[in-house]
């Protein structure tokens, strides 16, 4: 059944014009714009606002709505901002879900992609997994277990070695316990405990972290941990990060606790120039829009 999708699936975009031969070669690097950024694509307004009002509600996540496979993929390729996760609807108005969710793994996009199926007959989830979707939630679904579900995809993508995190000039790269500087492939080793402190930071993009909360977080129920522990890989953190150690601009002390900076002026143009560099192109398609 996966051949004829794929082959299917293909076909149907390239003569929408929607199948394109480049895409971003680092889909899967996640901005520190200090919310989760969801893309939800889905026909049906009614649905589209209600989703996006209730991802947003917690200050969690926000999202971007778009009601089809043409701005879905007009967004995924173009400039920031860049996408944690997406909610796919399996009927769209110009292609089907499946063949655009399988079309977007072919050409390198790596976030989870959650399927809104219309039913949770066999054949429409094993169409979905299939075309490369993470999980699925039939319609009409309870917000709570869709978030639920969101929130677990991203816990798994962030510990695979697919996720790279924008941090700074940095791409951290969570499951190695590295910080790549995008400019010469500068590797910084971090021990496990210092890549779960900016695991936790990054999550809460610019908002400052207790010391407890970050605590609480990285070394659960140890005991004899105390705040001095914490400060000390701060410490350490610093050092390793910052371009100068004596001057933070990245790993910040705020209201009690600490937070990341976002990328400071100067650095950010460098970063996404090297970015625009790196460009994922594919084998020449017969009919793909140029």
């Amino acid at each position: 059944m996966a051949p004829v999708l794929r082959q299917e699936g293909r076909s149907a975009l390239r003569h929408a014009g929607l199948y394109d031969q480049t895409m971003p070669s680092s889909p899967a690097l996640r901005a520190m714009n200090g919310d989760t950024l969801v893309l939800v694509v889905e026909d049906d307004p009614v649905l589209s606002d209600l989703l996006v009002e209730q991802l947003a509600v917690d200050g969690e996540f926000s999202a971007n709505a778009v009601g089809s496979a043409t701005e879905a993929l007009a967004r995924l390729r173009g400039s920031p901002p860049y996408y944690d996760a997406l909610l796919l609807d399996i009927g769209l108005p110009d292609a089907d879900g499946c063949a655009l969710c399988q079309s977007l793994r072919e050409i390198g996009l790596r976030q989870p992609i959650i399927m809104l199926t219309g039913s949770d007959a066999e054949a429409d989830v094993v169409r979905a997994l299939d075309a490369g979707a993470n999980d699925y939630i039939a319609k009409p679904f309870r917000l709570a277990e869709l978030l639920a579900r969101l929130r677990a995809q991203l816990r798994s993508f962030e510990s695979s070695g697919d996720a790279w995190l924008s941090i700074g000039p940095y791409q951290f790269r969570p499951a190695s316990r590295a910080l790549v500087h995008p400019g010469d492939g500068r590797q910084i080793k971090l021990t496990e405990k210092e890549a779960a402190i900016l695991k936790c930071l990054h999550r809460a993009g610019t908002r400052p972290v207790s010391r407890q909360a970050l605590l609480d977080t990285v070394w659960g129920f140890q005991t004899g941990v105390s705040t001095h522990t914490l400060e000390t890989h701060i410490y350490r953190l610093r050092r390793k990060m910052e371009p100068n150690p004596n001057q933070t601009t990245l790993l910040i002390t705020e209201g009690g606790g600490y937070r990341l900076e976002s990328i400071p002026s100067g650095l950010a143009e460098r970063t996404e120039a090297v970015k625009k560099t790196e460009t994922l192109r594919m084998d020449p398609i017969e009919g793909a829009a140029r």
